[in-house]
């Protein structure tokens, strides 16, 4: 009789020996692995990409633990439901001595009334609660579900580790262990590549090249363009966490001058429907933070690029996106204007407020003299004055414009910020002077 539940289904792994990668949690002396062999499992969100075994993971818990085991998924179970659930674990617990697991799939669809009926018994352990989600919980998972839970992200499988996964399909007894079917490695590659680390969507391809020759009579040959066939092009994974991960690597690439990794991650962000107009701001923010006055250009470029991604609009916009990411990835880089106001916010959250020195405040506020027979233009207040930069050669006063020795900037010895840096220097420099004449 032909089987109705999915390959990825028949083969799910009963034990933790039988899980294929996730060695980071379930390696020996992995927290993930001490809280399971210790029986010290508390409730837990399980995040990552599709077909990473979130579900397979939670089962393998509950096996392991001994607990039984409720699924659910978050986006359709009712309050209804969860006292039923509630109602039944206490019944368990107390007729068979035996915990239960709930799995909740799509957690980040949980809302707060489901929450009211169910955190307290998870808190009180009758119930102990396991999520998944493909988003990043810190972005998408209500706060009350985070603060108790333990977070543990699930990884792509590797190219190999899919390999792996696909030969233990092939020999095990649900799956294709008692049948004739030979798979060329060049096959299991082409899987292990196009499936991206998704373990559903390889066993997936699998079981269409070898349903699709059912009947055909004899051994079932898949080779690499059989294997082409089965698989589809992937959907681009990109909720919250794709979203914030990929902006985080176009920033770094052009950060790090890597043109060609900017430009390939923009086309991932567009292909995936990001707003052209979000990678623009991103674009004029590192302008500043990672280019600044090193090539004073590279704002103006940045700015250059929103306004016209602004009004031109996708899919013209992405020469744009590419044109600026290029630009600025070659750009000379430092972040010293960044650094200074980052510096300054901090001393000014943090420190003593400085008050303004009265030479220096507005004049329609304090008492103002011009001219004190010097020739030069001066507000008087008290014993200080202002001095007028325009009325000193090289325009460089002995002023103290912030009342105490503090420095901020400090330009980097690259692109024009080189000269900026000499020029600072000079400053500096004809100020101590004249202080010093005083």
């Amino acid at each position: 009789m032909r089987r109705t539940e999915p390959l990825a289904v028949r083969v799910r792994p009963r034990s933790i020996e039988e899980v294929v990668g996730q060695t980071h949690l379930l390696g020996e002396g992995k927290l993930l692995r001490r809280m399971i062999d210790a029986d010290a499992i508390t409730s837990l969100i399980l995040h990552g990409p599709p077909g990473t075994g979130k579900t397979t993971l939670a089962g393998v818990i509950a096996g392991r633990t001994k607990r039984r085991f409720v699924r659910e998924n978050a986006a359709s179970v009712g309050v209804k439901r969860i006292r039923e659930i509630i109602d039944e674990a206490e019944r368990v617990l107390g007729d068979e001595g035996k915990r239960t697991i709930l799995f909740l799939d799509e957690i980040h669809r949980f809302t707060k009334a489901q929450q009211d009926v169910l955190l307290g018994d998870v808190e009180r352990g009758l119930i102990t609660l396991i999520g998944a989600t493909t988003e990043n919980p810190l972005f998408s998972v209500n706060s009350a579900l985070i603060s108790r839970s333990t977070l543990f992200r699930l990884e792509p499988l590797s190219e190999d580790e899919t390999v792996e996964l696909l030969r233990r399909a092939l020999k095990h007894p649900k799956g294709y262990g008692g049948r004739a079917v030979e798979i060329t490695d060049g096959a299991l590659r082409v899987w292990a590549v196009k499936s991206e680390g998704d373990a559903r969507r390889a066993l997936t391809a699998l079981e269409v090249a070898v349903e699709s020759q059912r009947g055909a009579g004899g051994p079932v040959v898949i080779d690499e363009k059989v294997a082409e066939d089965s698989i589809q092009q992937k959907a681009a994974v990109y909720g919250d966490d794709g979203h914030y991960d990929a902006i985080s690597a176009m920033i770094k690439s052009v950060r790090g001058s890597d043109p060609d990794a900017a430009v390939y991650w923009i086309a991932r962000m567009l292909d995936a429907g990001e707003d052209p107009r979000f990678i623009a701001r991103r674009l004029a923010i590192l302008a500043s933070e990672d280019i600044g006055n090193a090539d004073p250009r590279g704002v103006m470029v940045a700015q250059a690029c929103w306004d016209l991604v602004e009004r031109i609009g996708m899919p013209e916009a992405r020469i744009t996106l590419s044109q600026c990411a290029c630009y600025l990835a070659l750009a000379p880089k430092s972040n010293a204007a960044y650094l200074a106001i980052n510096a300054a916010m901090e001393d000014v959250a943090g420190g003593r407020v400085l008050p303004v020195p009265m030479y220096l405040r507005d004049g329609n506020s304090s008492p103002v003299s011009v001219g004190d027979g010097s020739g030069q233009r001066v507000k008087k207040v008290g014993t200080e004055r202002y001095e007028y930069s325009h009325d000193v050669d090289g325009q460089v006063t002995g002023q103290d414009y912030l009342g105490v020795e503090k420095r901020y900037y400090e330009p980097k010895e690259i692109g024009a910020e080189k000269a900026m840096r000499e020029r600072l220097e000079e400053i500096r420099r004809v100020r101590r002077a004249r202080q010093d004449r005083r």
